[in-house]
């Protein structure tokens, strides 16, 4: 019974009835305009649905549910709906636009629950094996650059005590060629 039941043997059902309610049709236009395959498209049809309606025949029908006598005017979009068994209750408006912000509101929290969920998934992917080594290869690396920065620094050190003495060798050479710009103003007088 659960076959029955199923979407898929519905899909089939009405699958089956549309189609050779479609033959029964073709066929009967080529039996109406003396077509010669006529005969054979309507008797096929026709077998088609007596079958269908043999099968229909047999099987249960489906349950019907009647939510308009739980819920009276559901049928209609702005009904003003009180369930049967409020007792009495006072009857709430069904607004379409708060039902629809409502569901609007759940849909963005699934889209954000799934979303996390795959973030969740990808972590869970992730191969955190070799972490430790890494971890390691990183210390490593820092020392190395804390060491490399104190030779850079010794090295600015170096570099300003440099600039210093050349600034002193500067003014040195600055004097010196003042006094041998006198000597020769000194020579050049006393020859004249």
């Amino acid at each position: 019974m659960s076959f029955i039941k199923s979407s898929g043997f519905k899909y089939f059902k009405n699958l089956i009835i549309g189609v050779g309610a479609a033959v029964v049709m073709v066929g009967a236009l080529m039996k109406i305009t003396s077509h010669p395959l006529g005969n054979t498209f309507i008797t096929i049809g026709l077998l088609t649905e007596a079958f269908l309606f043999f099968m229909l025949g047999i099987l249960p029908p489906e349950k019907d549910y009647y939510w308009d006598k739980l819920y009276p005017g559901l049928d209609k979009y702005n009904a003003n709906i009180a369930p049967l068994t409020a007792s009495g209750a006072a009857a709430r408006n069904l607004d379409a636009d708060v039902v629809e912000n409502k569901l609007g509101g759940m849909l963005d929290e699934l889209q954000g629950m799934s979303k996390s969920l795959g973030s969740l998934k990808a972590l869970q992917e992730v191969d955190f094996s070799k972490t430790s080594e890494h971890l390691k290869g990183m210390n490593n690396f820092y020392t190395r650059m804390q060491e490399a920065m104190k030779y850079m620094d010794a090295s600015v050190d170096d570099t300003k005590a440099y600039k210093d003495q050349m600034a002193a060798l500067n003014k040195n050479l600055s004097s010196l060629n003042g006094v041998y710009g006198n000597v020769l103003n000194a020579f050049s007088v006393n020859k004249g």
